[in-house]
């Protein structure tokens, strides 16, 4: 998030949050941005942790109900 695509209300805010951590604005927001990228990325690699198992293909189907014996 770069400090120039805020709004005055927007800045103003993050500038409070910025001075209640004792940091600057610009160190505020690349901290910020910092954690968003971490959080995403963990976020991914538990959906990908729990992505179902893939169905088998229509060849591989195949095969397994002709190895069954009838």
């Amino acid at each position: 998030m770069d400090a120039k695509k805020l709004t005055e209300g927007q800045r103003s805010y993050e500038a409070k949050r910025a001075a209640k951590a004792g940091m600057s604005l610009e160190a505020w927001l690349r901290d910020k941005e910092k954690r968003a990228k971490e959080e995403a990325a963990a976020a991914a690699k538990v959906a990908e942790a729990e992505a179902p198992a893939k169905k088998p293909g229509f060849i591989t189907r195949l095969m397994d109900r002709a190895h069954k014996p009838i």
